[in-house]
């Protein structure tokens, strides 16, 4: 299990801000990828990479094969719900989280970690404190637009047709 303090957390954050010096923000790309489906289950797939290195073959079929490994060992459950996937690549680490819509509106999340310098896989990820990270400026553009997607199912009849409406209605683009 990877685990952070707050203490990590506020040296990241160094300005009065919570901006380092010398941080120049970039742009990356989120793009959809092919539907996780396992274990009677099926979740939208995002991939987040820098714009000129795409999420290679091997790091995508590591973090599929751990999430089916989870759900299958019961310790991600998430029986019959929907939902999506981010498979985040900042270089040095990997994100992975498995988010699915919970007692009707609410987004759940299971996080992983893998950091690179440690050659190990991924890892769920564990906070210490009350007040912890969520999602990053890259992700939240995908969590932005399943908001509004899983509104549209919400207000809709909910049926087979509208499902289906609901996991081909992904976003892609920079971010």
């Amino acid at each position: 299990m990877i685990a952070t303090s707050p203490d990590r957390v506020r040296t990241v954050n160094e300005g009065s801000d919570g901006v380092r010096e010398g941080y120049r923000h970039y742009q990356k790309r989120i793009s959809p990828s092919l539907d996780f489906e396992a274990n009677g289950h099926r979740l939208k797939w995002y991939d987040i990479a820098f714009t000129m290195r795409p999420i290679g073959p091997e790091l995508d079929a590591e973090a599929r094969a751990l999430v089916e490994a989870e759900m299958g060992s019961g310790r991600l459950a998430i029986d019959g719900e929907i939902g999506f996937v981010i498979l985040h690549d900042c270089g040095d680490v990997v994100f992975l989280i498995v988010s699915t819509w919970r007692n009707s509106n609410e987004l759940w999340e299971t996080p992983y970690v893998k950091l690179r310098d440690n050659g190990g896989g991924f890892e769920p990820v564990e906070v210490a404190g009350i007040h912890r990270p969520a999602f990053c400026v890259w992700e939240m553009g995908a969590v932005a637009h399943e908001s509004k997607a899983w509104s549209r199912y919400l207000s809709s009849n909910r049926g087979q047709t509208a499902r289906e409406t609901y996991f081909f209605d992904m976003y892609s683009g920079l971010i």
